[in-house]
């Protein structure tokens, strides 16, 4: 990804910017299919090896290998270029979200939500709150960075680190925060999601991207890219149906699930995007850098959290619904926030906090 992604990166597409919409209609479809037809989607859910979901393994793949072509190795060698925003975005992806969101979970699960929500999920739901924040997106935050008129460089290459980072961190830090909260998990089966969801899909992403790059060249890359795109899309829609086919008698019995489980994901991702973005300011990194550096330290790869949390877990698990309300509230707010730095371009600019 060199000078035609680092200048021009894909605007927001309809279904990037609605998101939120398809999501209600998958939502809808899946639940109404589930209700209806239960027998048509729930053999599914058995087809597993290794205690790993094979149609999730699959959709996943299709899911995220567009997406993670689009990462260049490469760009690690930037990494000095704008070392201070690279070191607040890993202090916040790395060693605060995750742990921000599993205190907000626990605060909010455990006690000030305790008798509304099902007591019987109530650590499926911080469980699926600590999958969500435990790894930092890595495909839609080249959009975002456009938006607020990010740093190309800066973007592709905390995007590049953050990929190599996952492959050692994610399944660590996962599994101390899970133990911390007293929720068991199989380290083996975390260890699996590690290799399916994030090493598989990061090898072959990056076989492809070679073998296009030295056959056709850099055009003929994004060329590529546009025309699997919709592959993508498709597949993170049927992954949705699946999830709400299964989740619908809970949706149903509790509508109110979504709302609540909402609530920490909002306060976590607003607080985790204002301090990178306070924190550049303070180091006096320029706001081209900041904007990215706020988008990238508050985002979630919700796709590897659903796999994950239907890996351990199980389809119907209310950590499954947990790491799907993400999505569901993804798309405005990241919006939002980009919104907010570019109104705030001018106060970060002054040469005084």
């Amino acid at each position: 990804m060199k000078n035609n992604q680092q200048t021009n990166p894909d605007k927001l597409g309809i279904f990037e910017r609605w998101l939120t919409i398809w999501v209600l209609i998958c939502m809808a479809i899946g639940i109404a299919v589930g209700f209806w037809v239960p027998d048509a989607i729930h053999p599914l859910g058995q087809l597993e090896l290794a205690q790993v979901n094979l149609p999730v393994a699959v959709l996943l793949w299709l899911m995220i290998i567009p997406m993670l072509i689009r990462v260049d190795l490469k760009e690690l060698k930037h990494v000095g270029d704008h070392w201070r925003g690279i070191l607040v975005t890993l202090f916040v992806n790395w060693l605060v979200k995750p742990f921000s969101m599993a205190l907000l979970g626990w605060i909010f699960i455990k006690y000030i939500f305790v008798g509304i929500l099902p007591a019987n999920e109530l650590d499926q739901y911080i469980a699926g709150l600590i999958l969500l924040a435990a790894a930092p997106c890595t495909a839609m935050v080249f959009v975002w960075s456009y938006l607020c008129k990010g740093e190309p460089h800066f973007t592709l290459t905390q995007v590049a680190l953050n990929d190599v980072i996952m492959i050692i961190a994610f399944a660590p830090i996962v599994g101390l925060l899970l133990g911390i909260t007293n929720i068991h998990v199989p380290w083996d089966t975390l260890f699996y999601s590690v290799l399916i969801y994030i090493v598989i899909p990061f090898i072959a992403a990056q076989v492809i991207r070679f073998y296009v790059l030295r056959k056709h060249g850099e055009n003929e890359l994004e060329w590529f890219l546009k025309k699997i795109h919709p592959l993508s899309i498709l597949a993170l829609l049927a992954m949705l149906t699946l999830l709400f086919g299964f989740q619908g008698e809970n949706l149903i019995a509790q509508p109110l699930i979504v709302l609540l489980l909402a609530i920490p994901i909002l306060i976590q991702v607003y607080f985790n995007s204002a301090l990178a973005y306070v924190l550049n300011r303070f180091i006096k990194e320029a706001h081209c850098v900041a904007g990215p550096s706020a988008l990238i330290g508050a985002s979630n790869f919700f796709e590897l959290s659903v796999a994950t949390a239907i890996t351990l877990f199980g389809f119907k698990s209310g950590a499954t619904l947990a790491t799907v309300v993400g999505v569901l509230v993804e798309v405005p707010v990241m919006l939002s926030i980009v919104k907010l730095v570019m109104l705030t371009q001018s106060w970060y600019q002054k040469e005084n906090m």
